[in-house]
């Protein structure tokens, strides 16, 4: 990276975005408001806000929801004064976050809150999880979460929904991390992390009410080229918990077709884990996972088939790197023995990359049988999909000849 580069990264953007921002929506002679007011830190007796925006030189702004609650409808929005990424505690006196390290700790959060009961991390990359996981602590959390890809975890933020205990934060510092955000951190812990000069540490305590948020939406802006905007709702799944599952069943040319198998307790954990993930994930999307952790994550691709393929083959590149790491201390692209690679790479396809007894999960239905046959193929052996699609009879009879089981949603998982 050259020098100027660099410096480009270092500079501080002084935003011009005014101290107070409203957002009305006027039906008739009727208007609701929703005020936000702009967020800043003082870093070094300073007062700043967004360090910049999703790239050096744009200037960027964080506003938190002071007033209001928009009604339309039967649906109401998130009421204000309930604190999360919009207003994190910075407790280093580092670098202070731009745009990017806001938003990825805000998507973490939208995944983290459905696993209230259960440690759990995510790790984040550009607005998606590069590894989510849940444990028996927090500590095996983050670092099941660390291992599904240690190549995008590096430079990743790390969210957590227990308090940061010394070993999570010990192995934190070993790698590189630019956020790490927790409900909170245990005695010494800020004395270690402090050694890490640029590493943001937020503390986000209503992390631990996240299960307030399940269910509840706030308003989706996004603007157009030309200045104009699309609203929407935030999006809500129905299918929180394995009861909410459906049969995978379809009609075609008067024959109904049902998948003969359902899934069993620890499929359906895992089902369950993927589906809720992915509501995280940047659609088209196909998630392979195991032990309510993630092994493969496809995203933001054109064609379901496509997505599935990279999923599958991220799987077995990141499983040889894991390997390769553990035993040769060096990532799997910089090994130069043919002989040594040579044995990684049987042991991968040994172990199907480690998609065999995975579950595979699709935002979307699969427009043809090709899509799920990938993960077949590997060894997966549970499906979650919406269901829907003119084909599904032929998915169902792509899972009942590999006599896997598959669960429909009913609702599409889009995110884009």
């Amino acid at each position: 990276m050259s020098g100027d580069m660099k410096k480009a990264y270092r500079t501080i953007m002084d935003d011009h975005f005014p101290p107070r921002m409203e957002l009305s929506f006027i039906d008739g002679g009727k208007r609701q408001t929703l005020v936000y007011e702009k967020v800043t830190w003082t870093i070094d007796g300073v007062e700043k806000g967004l360090r910049y925006g999703e790239n050096p030189g744009q200037e960027a702004a964080l506003y938190r929801l002071v007033n209001g609650n928009l009604v339309l409808g039967d649906v109401k929005s998130i009421k204000p004064g309930r604190r999360l990424a919009s207003m994190p505690e910075l407790l280093l006196s580092g670098k202070h976050p731009g745009k990017i390290n806001i938003t990825d700790v805000d998507n973490a959060l939208n995944i983290l809150r459905y696993f209230h009961d259960r440690p759990a991390a995510a790790i984040m990359k550009h607005n998606n999880p590069s590894g989510v996981a849940l444990g028996a602590s927090v500590f095996e959390a983050y670092e099941k979460a660390f291992w599904a890809d240690r190549l995008a975890a590096f430079g990743g933020a790390v969210a957590l929904n227990r308090p940061c205990d010394r070993d999570t934060a010990a192995a934190v510092c070993e790698r590189y991390t630019e956020v790490l955000a927790a409900p909170d951190f245990e005695e010494g812990v800020l004395d270690l992390l402090g050694r890490k000069k640029d590493l943001r540490v937020m503390k986000i305590s209503d992390i631990e009410r996240l299960q307030t948020y399940v269910g509840e939406r706030f308003v989706d802006l996004k603007s157009l080229i030309d200045g104009g905007v699309s609203v929407q709702w935030s999006y809500v799944p129905v299918t929180r918990k394995t009861s909410d599952f459906l049969p995978a069943r379809a009609e075609f040319e008067g024959k109904t077709y049902e998948v003969n198998r359902r899934p069993t307790p620890g499929e359906a954990a895992d089902l369950l884990f993927g589906w809720l993930v992915e509501s995280g994930v940047t659609s088209n999307s196909v998630l392979y996972v195991k032990d309510e952790a993630t092994v493969g994550i496809g995203t933001g691709e054109q064609d379901r088939v496509g997505v599935a393929m990279i999923a599958r083959d991220k799987a077995y590149l990141k499983l040889a790197d894991r390997k390769c790491f553990l035993k040769h201390g060096i990532p799997y692209n910089d090994l130069r023995d043919q002989d040594k690679k040579a044995e990684i790479d049987a042991e991968v396809k040994a172990e199907r990359g480690g998609l065999r007894g995975c579950s595979m999960v699709s935002d979307a239905f699969f427009p043809f049988r090709d899509g799920v046959d990938v993960g077949i193929a590997e060894g997966v052996t549970a499906v979650i999909q919406p269901g829907g699609s003119v084909r599904d009879h032929e998915v169902i009879e792509a899972v009942n000849e590999a006599k896997a089981a598959m669960v429909f949603t009913g609702q599409r998982s889009f995110k884009h």
